[in-house]
């Protein structure tokens, strides 16, 4: 499998969503070297700014929609950021075989957590996560969002911070 070409596709919805004023977060959902659904982050501006459209939610919600019957086990899922806990929770949950991702998040992201310490449903996952791929790109996607004075989300986080001091 060709991660660089599937990262690019999932950058390519985080262009998107910076173009659209949102936080430039991308996903692509693969089977069999296919895109079978994407998501971009939704609801980071404007007056009604929310926790739960993330492009991976939004992705994973659409594949639910997908009428073929598909080994989840042989899923990838391709995000521009590292997962918080809500979204790898879901991923996990939706029995997702592997996540590539391509920027750590240091302030919410979850996959260099230690899963033995959550509960069984979690300690039994056999999802393979495969950082940093195309990370460079992502960066400088986030960068570009935090230097806007325009864009207020997550302004001044620990995470814009970490960001803008590469």
């Amino acid at each position: 499998m060709n991660y660089r070409h599937f990262m690019e596709k999932a950058l390519e919805g985080a262009r998107q969503a910076l173009l659209a004023g949102e936080f430039p977060v991308g996903c692509v959902i693969v089977y069999e070297n296919r895109i079978l659904v994407s998501g971009t982050r939704k609801g980071t501006r404007g007056e009604h700014i929310n926790e739960v459209d993330h492009a991976e939610m939004v992705a994973l919600r659409r594949l639910t929609h997908v009428g073929e019957n598909i080994d989840r086990h042989k899923v990838t899922l391709f995000t521009t950021l590292e997962p918080c806990l809500m979204c790898f929770g879901a991923i996990v949950l939706s029995r997702i075989g592997k996540l590539v991702y391509a920027y750590e998040d240091v302030m919410g992201g979850v996959t260099r957590s230690d899963i033995r310490q959550l509960g069984p449903l979690y300690q039994t996952a056999k999802i393979s996560i495969i950082p940093n791929i195309m990370r460079r790109e992502s960066l400088e996607l986030l960068k570009f969002f935090f230097s806007n004075p325009a864009n207020i989300y997550w302004k001044e986080s620990v995470l814009a911070e970490y960001t803008l001091r590469q």
